[in-house]
């Protein structure tokens, strides 16, 4: 895609949203549906400019933020090591493959209230979760990734002397990069889900809590920008991972 098209289609998004907020608004404003259920969507940009000023949401969002990145720096080369052990080894293949798509398959807020009993309502419980949410997804991406490298490329390699080491950073990695980037993407939606959902579920801190606590009160307003940041954090995390898609799209031809 030519940066033209990238620009066009960026304006195309820019434009949808637009349109959907001053929908939003119109609806509100014209009586069109009960202000109370759904304020315009001008108050609630005010409400959340306004919570934004507040050093406790400020707080709340820093540790959000740290929650997630812990966990995904965690859950990327555990899983990725995973994947490739899976693969590599027969027997262990053999083994927890099944367990990994079992559990994959399972709905893991189920799981929630145990980590609670475990770590209690805590910082370390929040990334536990998180990264339960994620690695999963990077355990089975990278194991496709091992599993979509061409042998040949290893008989060569191993015919010119290279060591495993050097097989594992010049013809696994190039290979496998281009499925580890979309598994990112997937796997800190994943994260990031996990921790607001783990914050939202028991929590003190968070603005998944700030969003619960919101909604149990009643505060629309409030609830409906916590939304709005939630959303606006979530778009930041996936520019992060499409940035590194960017850097390495070379690798992918």
């Amino acid at each position: 895609m030519t940066r033209t098209h990238r620009a066009l289609a960026s304006l195309a998004r820019l434009a949808i949203v637009a349109s959907l907020f001053l929908l939003w608004e119109a609806l509100s404003r014209a009586g069109a549906v009960n202000p109370r259920l759904l304020p315009p969507a001008s108050d609630v940009f005010v409400t959340l400019f306004d919570l934004l000023q507040r050093p406790r949401i400020q707080s709340d969002i820093v540790v959000t933020l740290a929650e997630v990145a812990l966990a995904f720096a965690i859950a990327v080369p555990v899983g990725v090591a995973l994947g490739v052990i899976v693969v590599e080894s027969r027997f262990l293949g053999e083994v927890l493959r099944p367990l990994l798509f079992f559990l994959f398959s399972i709905p893991k807020s189920i799981f929630l209230p145990l980590f609670i009993l475990v770590f209690g309502i805590s910082f370390s419980q929040k990334v536990a979760y998180g990264f339960f949410s994620a690695v999963l997804t990077m355990v089975i991406s990278t194991a496709a990734a091992v599993e979509s490298i061409r042998p040949d490329h290893v008989t060569v390699a191993r015919s010119f002397g290279a060591t495993r080491a050097q097989i594992l950073r010049r013809v696994y990695l190039p290979s496998m990069l281009p499925i580890l980037i979309e598994a990112l993407r997937i796997a800190m939606i994943f994260t990031f889900t996990g921790v607001v959902l783990a914050e939202m579920y028991a929590s003190r801190q968070g603005i998944g809590y700030q969003i619960s606590n919101w909604g149990e009160t009643y505060q629309l307003r409030a609830l409906l920008a916590g939304v709005l940041l939630v959303s606006a954090m979530a778009i930041a995390f996936n520019e992060s991972i499409r940035r590194v898609e960017h850097y390495f799209g070379h690798w992918r031809t």
